[in-house]
């Protein structure tokens, strides 16, 4: 009887033999390159990201399908080119995770979270060596809130982080002063630096709290096209034309759309 693992093993050198025949036989893989395939393994995250927030396991499972085939698809061109193989990727985790876990690879004693999270970054530092800087893994590319969070969350692992969470709200209060105080003035460039400070100290204040600033946007996002897809329904129903109605008016659907929700 096989166990999990010998299953697995052989789904995944199965996924292995079958991008082998994708690379010589058809026409769209074969031309892929790195490039070409970088802004559909963005959209396949998203599409996996979708599928988490929906707690669809069906479509968690074969998002989670695609992602893979974008991973192997790369190690296969890397292979091409002689750059790495697989056995190079899935090493190289391999070690990268037992090296920066040395509490339980190692001796290292850690009580919490935290001191976990310090031990990686500190780790990782030494990784690169003495010259790097801490926020060097941030992608240049990632969505601005996203990358906010992180960069707060990279330099709390080196110490460089509030204490106490009272500071943390005030720093709200301060930028929101500061933000009011360009908008009297009407300077449209301090303003602009202004409320991207208000933004990082929101997103500060939110990880401080436990609370991911993009899943409670999402949230808040999802919940606003709920309501206001329902209010248009309800609308059209009584053969109004939403776009000659008043703001006065449409809030009476609006309102009538979020009791629906309660």
């Amino acid at each position: 009887m096989t166990t999990n693992r010998e299953q697995a093993a052989k789904a995944f050198v199965r996924l292995l033999d079958i991008m082998d025949d994708l690379r010589e036989q058809c026409p769209w893989d074969k031309k892929q390159t790195n490039l070409t395939l970088s802004h559909l393994t963005i959209e396949e995250c998203f599409e996996l990201v979708d599928a988490l927030r929906d707690e669809d396991n069906e479509e968690v499972k074969k998002e989670l399908g695609d992602v893979f085939l974008h991973l192997v698809f790369y190690s296969k061109i890397g292979e091409e080119k002689e750059h790495f193989t697989i056995i190079d990727v899935l090493n190289s985790i391999c070690e990268k995770l037992i090296y920066r876990h040395p509490h339980i690879y190692g001796d290292t004693k850690v009580n919490n979270v935290d001191e976990v999270l310090e031990n990686w970054e500190k780790l990782k530092l030494k990784e690169k060596g003495e010259n790097s800087s801490v926020l060097e893994g941030v992608p240049r590319s990632l969505p601005s809130m996203i990358k906010a969070y992180r960069i707060q969350d990279k330099v709390k692992g080196v110490g460089f982080d509030w204490d106490d969470m009272a500071d943390v709200k005030a720093k709200v209060y301060e930028e929101l002063q500061e933000l009011e105080a360009e908008i009297e003035v009407n300077d449209m460039d301090k303003m602009e630096a202004e409320m991207g400070d208000l933004f990082f100290a929101l997103i500060n204040y939110s990880r401080h709290l436990g609370i991911n600033p993009e899943n409670a946007l999402a949230r808040t996002n999802a919940k606003f096209i709920s309501r206001f897809q329902t209010m248009e329904k309800d609308i059209k129903g009584e053969k109004l034309d939403i776009t000659e109605m008043t703001l006065e008016e449409m809030d009476v659907y609006w309102d009538k759309a979020k009791k629906l929700e309660k």
